[in-house]
């Protein structure tokens, strides 16, 4: 396990619309692009082995070249190459940051200078969530599935803790951008879920706000 001292001040940034990832869940990724796959190799060589995971925010009338202030940091758990050059890892999440500046230079990808403070439980043991009744969670995804055309393991999300079951889902369904990063900047396991609740039954509304459940 990391431990605070251990983290570092400037981290590689891996700007991807749509992609989440969470402390203690595991990310994986498809790396093709020349300058990310630099980015890998220079992870690898470090220590910490880290990189830094977090959306873009485009701004209206600029050059869309924004960040979101705060990401999570992920460590390189898993490492292959295929024939032709390109990398399958999987990333360890380990605790989100806070964007203080972009770092110029001539580098092929993005480098941040990052402050820790404020995710200390990131670092910790599980979360768990004692308001969540899962029985009611699980139709409710039950209906989002049937809506979306999707299945699942039932056997599996039954049996996963609240930590995995809700993170899991923030970070694998197919919601907005600006939906992942809520999800990502909630303060605990249980804004996290809530967030999660909402964002579920205003898709099963079809979009529509007014009358949904909070």
């Amino acid at each position: 396990m990391i431990t605070p001292t251990e983290l570092p001040e400037t981290i590689a940034i891996f700007p991807l619309a749509g992609a989440l990832l969470l402390p203690r869940s595991r990310l994986p990724l498809h790396i093709f692009e020349p300058r990310y796959l630099q980015m890998v190799e220079d992870a690898l060589k470090t220590d910490a082995r880290m990189i830094g995971m977090i959306q873009p925010n485009a701004v209206p009338g600029r050059d869309g070249n924004g960040l979101q202030t705060i990401g999570c940091a992920g460590r390189i758990t898993q490492f292959s190459e295929t024939e032709d050059g390109r990398y399958m890892i999987t990333l360890g999440g380990v605790s989100r940051f806070r964007v203080l500046k972009e770092i110029d230079g001539f580098c092929p990808y993005r480098r941040c200078d990052v402050k820790w403070d404020g995710f200390e439980r990131d670092l910790g043991c599980d979360e768990t969530d004692t308001a969540f009744e899962r029985d009611g969670f699980l139709n409710l995804l039950s209906r989002y599935f049937d809506q979306r055309g999707l299945s699942a393991d039932w056997d599996t999300l039954t049996e996963a803790d609240d930590e995995l079951l809700i993170n899991s889902l923030s970070m694998m369904l197919d919601l907005e951008p600006e939906d992942k990063q809520a999800l990502l900047e909630a303060p605990s396991l249980e804004t996290r879920r809530e967030t999660l609740v909402t964002l579920i039954e205003y898709t099963l509304r079809g979009g529509q706000e007014e009358g949904m459940i909070q």
